[in-house]
């Protein structure tokens, strides 16, 4: 057994208290040979939730020592009060968080997102569709913010007016903004400052 495994927990605390795995067993309410199975063979294979717990109280530790499941704390994002255009944009003179929401921090941790560096955001209008629609909420990670030669889905501040985007680094050093809807109106030819990059959409397929 690793030191770090259950059973050998179980088996030091009993021997440096001074008490027996039979007297564990009864104090839980089990058979004399309950721990003693555990211990030697693994039997059960995990320790019933109330009789890790009882104890975990016994021997004065946290229940984790004892193989209980560490739960993972969630990956918490602001949720802000804007809408990024996919259409012909809305002036947005500030951003409110208006709650936060919860991913899973596995997600998180695949998506490369860092706490106070990422944001969800609605989608409002039709020029990224098809793959953004109005009402869409995206994740943004506001840590990625230089385009590369092959392009990704942004969020940019156009001439005041928040917008998601195509865009690209050009061969010239410009950025290069687009719809995805070719029946979208023309960006505005204005400076481009990039906020950061979608990195996930949330919600099923349609």
């Amino acid at each position: 057994m690793e030191p770090d495994d259950p059973r050998a927990t179980v088996r030091s605390l009993a021997q440096a208290r001074g008490v027996s795995l039979t007297a564990l067993s009864l104090m839980l309410g089990r058979n004399a040979a309950y721990l003693q199975q555990f211990v030697t063979r693994g039997s059960p294979r995990r320790l019933a939730t109330d009789d890790r717990r009882r104890l975990a109280d016994f021997f004065g530790l946290d229940e984790d020592a004892l193989g209980a499941e560490t739960r993972r704390r969630a990956f918490m994002l602001p949720r802000l009060d804007v809408a990024v255009s996919a259409g012909p944009g809305a002036l947005v003179d500030a951003e409110v968080a208006m709650g936060a929401a919860a991913i899973d921090p596995a997600l998180a941790a695949h998506l490369g997102l860092r706490e106070g560096a990422a944001s969800i955001v609605r989608v409002r209008g039709s020029s990224m569709e098809p793959g953004l629609v109005d009402g869409d909420l995206i994740v943004v990670d506001q840590a990625k913010r230089k385009p590369d030669a092959r392009g990704g889905v942004f969020v940019v501040r156009i001439d005041g007016t928040v917008m998601v985007k195509r865009v690209a680094h050009g061969a010239d050093g410009t950025l290069e903004v687009r719809s995805d809807n070719p029946a979208a109106p023309p960006v505005p030819d204005a400076p481009v400052e990039v906020i950061g990059r979608v990195v996930w959409l949330m919600r099923a397929p349609r």
